[in-house]
C-alpha cells in the first residue's frame, strides 16, 4: 500500500507511469470505465473546494466507483480522537482523499490510514495539482523538458513544483518568490532542490524589466493567488491582505511582463483577476488555464488507479 502526501516516496519513473496512465485515460476513457468498479472513495474537506471535489468525485465515478463526501465541520474529526476516526473510515472505504489545512494533519492521516490516502492539498504541498500541471505541459509541448517560471508566493503549489522538477530532472523551474507563506518546508528543502540544477531561485531584488527578459525564454509562466483562499474574504485578515496585495502588485502577470514572450500562462485557480494576473492576460490564456484545471480529473483518476491497482 502507498499514500501520496507529497512526492517524497515516489520515484521519477513512478510519477511518469502515473502521467502516462493519465494520458491514456484521457485518450480512451471507455477502456477504464469499469477499472475501479466497486471501489469506494471517501472525500473529506476542511478547506473550501471546487476543483478538488469535482475532479475526484467525477473521476472515481468515471472509473466505475462511488464516493462519499463529508465536510470536516460535520464530522467527528472535530470532536473525537483522530486516529480511531481515521481507522474507522478505512473500514468502510477503499481509498481516502482529504483536503486539509495543516500538513501535520495530512501526515497524521498518512501514518494511520489502513487504505491508500491522497493529500488533496494542505499548507505545504499540493501534489495532485502539480500532476495536472505536468500533464498539461506534456500535452502542450510533447515532454516535460521546458523552461517554467513561477512568479508569486512561495506556498504549497510552489513547494510541490520544486519537489516535482527536482525529482523528475527534466526541464527547469525558475522561482521568483518575494512572498513566503507559512510552510513546514525549511531552507534545506529548497537548497536540496537547487543542488539538482533543475530548480533555480531568482533574486527577488531584480527589476520587473529583468524578469521580463527571463519571461522571453520561458515556455510556461505560472502564478497563484497571493493570499490563501481561506483568508481572502476573512474580515480579520483584511489588513494583512491589503499589505500583501500592495507588496505583490509589481509581480502581477500582465501584458508588460509578457511583451515579447510566447509563454503559456498557467494558474491553478481560484483566480483573483486584477491581482496576481491581469484581466487581459487571463482572457488571452483562459483556455490553457481551463485545460490545466480539467486535467486535475485525469491526473487524479490515474493516481487513484495507480494506488489501488498498481502498488
Amino acid at each position: 500500500m502507498k499514500n501520496i502526501l507529497n512526492f517524497s516516496n515516489f520515484s521519477a519513473d513512478e510519477l511518469m507511469k502515473i502521467l502516462d496512465l493519465a494520458l491514456d485515460m484521457k485518450k480512451d476513457p471507455a477502456k477504464y470505465a469499469d477499472s475501479l468498479k466497486g471501489k469506494k472513495l471517501y472525500t473529506l474537506f476542511e478547506k473550501t473546494s471546487t476543483r478538488t471535489f469535482l475532479s475526484f468525485t467525477t473521476g472515481i465515478t468515471e472509473l466505475g466507483g462511488t464516493y462519499y463526501n463529508q465536510l470536516w465541520k460535520d464530522s467527528n474529526f472535530v470532536l473525537g480522537e483522530p486516529v480511531s476516526e481515521i481507522k474507522y473510515v478505512g473500514r468502510n472505504v477503499d481509498i481516502i482523499m482529504a483536503r486539509l489545512i495543516k500538513n501535520e494533519t495530512v501526515e497524521l492521516f498518512g501514518r494511520n490510514s489502513d487504505v491508500p490516502f491522497i493529500n488533496g492539498c494542505d499548507s505545504s504541498y499540493h501534489p495532485c495539482q502539480i500532476l495536472a500541471d505536468a500533464l498539461t505541459v506534456i500535452e502542450k509541448f510533447g515532454s516535460l523538458d521546458v523552461n517554467f517560471m513561477y512568479i508569486g508566493a512561495k506556498n504549497n503549489v510552489f513547494n510541490s513544483l520544486v519537489e516535482f522538477f527536482s525529482k523528475m530532472k527534466k526541464g527547469t523551474l525558475y522561482g521568483l518568490t518575494p512572498l513566503v507563506n507559512n510552510t513546514v518546508c525549511g531552507e534545506e528543502f529548497y537548497e536540496a532542490a537547487k543542488s539538482t540544477g533543475y530548480y533555480k531561485e531568482l533574486d527577488t531584488s531584480m527589476s520587473m524589466q529583468e524578469a521580463a527578459e527571463y519571461a522571453k525564454k520561458m515556455q510556461v509562466i505560472y502564478t497563484d493567488t497571493w493570499v490563501d483562499m481561506e483568508f481572502f474574504n476573512d474580515p480579520a485578515y483584511q489588513k494583512q491582505k491589503e499589505e500583501t496585495l500592495a507588496r505583490m502588485m509589481p509581480y502581477q502577470i500582465n501584458d508588460e511582463l509578457l511583451a515579447g514572450s510566447d509563454a503559456l500562462v498557467f494558474h491553478d485557480m481560484p483566480i483573483h483577476a486584477g491581482f496576481e494576473i491581469s484581466e487581459s492576460v487571463l482572457e488571452k490564456h483562459m483556455q490553457t488555464i481551463l485545460d490545466e484545471a480539467e486535467n486535475r480529473r485525469h491526473a487524479e483518476k490515474a493516481v487513484m488507479y495507480y494506488l489501488l491497482k498498481m502498488c
